[in-house]
């Protein structure tokens, strides 16, 4: 008798194993068939640890297995009712093939879960990418880290120890600058700068890391890392010139800006730079040669051109205010000082009109022609200009 209901015992626990492994075998079916509302119900309840006939199903390896394929197929799915069975199911089909990982003591399922994360990092990059475009930065910045969190799970490292994502890693890097998560940009970038990814676009991306969380410092000797990296390298010398005159540090710019002639001696954009860092040391002529030398070599340069102008420009208009300060008795010599003071809106003449022949919508631009031409008594042109304006402004 004994026998018998022992015997009864080990039939009924042989059959509510296989029975909730049926239900596994069940939700497999109706993920195949698309039926994912019913295959995420009877997978579910295979892991229902408040159901007792549930204990075999918890505890095998492939019941984890089928609940991340479902979960991934509800991400894959282009019904929107599946798509809302969760919120987040590509980390619930991570979540779940950890499970299976662990379950497995036996390796029995690691090549076929292998196979599952491979596919999932795919489904983890096009969610990524999708949130990075849609402007939704910290949901990329979490997916990119999901897929480095994958390729360091065992099964991948067995396979390819030394390997190093260095596109997931900056494409992480970049999402986290995107959402102002500088500290961790910063960490992120430094580890695809060690293996040169980018090449000194990752610098670059450092130093404005440092800068979002208002480390100048910080930002600076990133960018003289890079240069050593890099030497010469034009975007790296261009950033580093930027930092130091925007924290008034004019005198380093102009030393990095001669530096970046040296390597580049055609480049327009590096003379008409140099030029404006000239005009904060208040060295004139040494800005005059700067937006010349722009012009030599590109003669249409709208910002060379008004640049230049507006140098002579700005020194008629001090020399006007030198000749008013002339006491009224002194007629001569403010016929003196004001003819000096014409002499430079003369100089100033052509390169203003030549700008405008380029861009004849500068307000800046056509202030100030418009005041040359009436200093120099200039009626006809002067009439014509207000008239352009007025035409404009209708």
């Amino acid at each position: 008798m004994k026998i018998n209901i022992l015997l009864f015992l080990f039939l009924f626990a042989f059959t509510s194993m296989f029975a909730q492994k049926g239900k596994v075998t069940s939700a497999l079916g109706f993920k195949e068939a698309g039926r994912l509302d019913e295959a995420l119900a009877v997978i579910e309840g295979a892991i229902d640890g408040n159901n007792a006939k549930a204990k075999s199903s918890i505890e095998w390896p492939r019941t984890w297995e089928v609940r991340g394929e479902i979960f991934q197929a509800i991400f894959q799915s282009k019904d929107e009712n599946y798509r809302k069975l969760h919120v987040d199911p590509l980390a619930e089909a991570f979540r779940s093939y950890q499970k299976a990982i662990e379950l497995d003591d036996k390796d029995r399922f690691s090549k076929s879960i292998r196979i599952k994360l491979t596919l999932l990092i795919g489904d983890f990059i096009n969610q990524a990418e999708a949130s990075f475009n849609s402007q939704n930065y910290e949901k990329a910045l979490g997916s990119f880290e999901k897929v480095l969190e994958i390729e360091n799970t065992p099964v991948f490292l067995e396979e390819s120890p030394a390997t190093v994502d260095t596109a997931i890693i900056y494409n992480a890097a970049l999402s986290a600058y995107s959402a102002k998560k500088f500290v961790k940009a910063i960490a992120l970038f430094k580890k695809v700068a060690a293996y040169k990814y980018n090449g000194a676009a990752t610098y670059e991306k450092l130093s404005e890391s440092y800068l979002g969380i208002k480390d100048t410092t910080g930002a600076i000797e990133i960018m003289h890392e890079g240069l050593e990296e890099y030497p010469a390298n034009s975007l790296i010398l261009t950033k580093l010139i930027n930092i130091y005159e925007k924290t008034n540090k004019v005198e380093e710019a102009i030393k990095y800006m001669d530096l970046a002639i040296s390597n580049e001696p055609d480049n327009e954009s590096f003379y008409l730079y140099q030029g404006f860092l000239f005009e904060r040391m208040n060295n004139i002529e040494g800005a005059i040669k700067s937006y010349q030398k722009a012009i030599e070599l590109k003669f249409n340069s709208f910002d060379a051109l008004f640049n230049l102008g507006l140098v002579y420009y700005n020194r008629g208009v001090k020399q006007v205010d030198v000749a008013n300060a002339v006491p009224g008795n002194q007629t001569d010599k403010y016929e003196l000082e004001r003819n000096k003071a014409d002499l430079e809106f003369k100089k100033a003449l052509p390169y203003f009109e030549k700008a405008y022949e380029i861009n004849g919508r500068n307000n800046s631009l056509l202030e100030a022609l418009k005041n040359v031409y009436y200093r120099l008594q200039m009626r006809d042109r002067y009439d014509t200009l207000i008239e352009k304006i007025n035409l404009t402004n209708q």
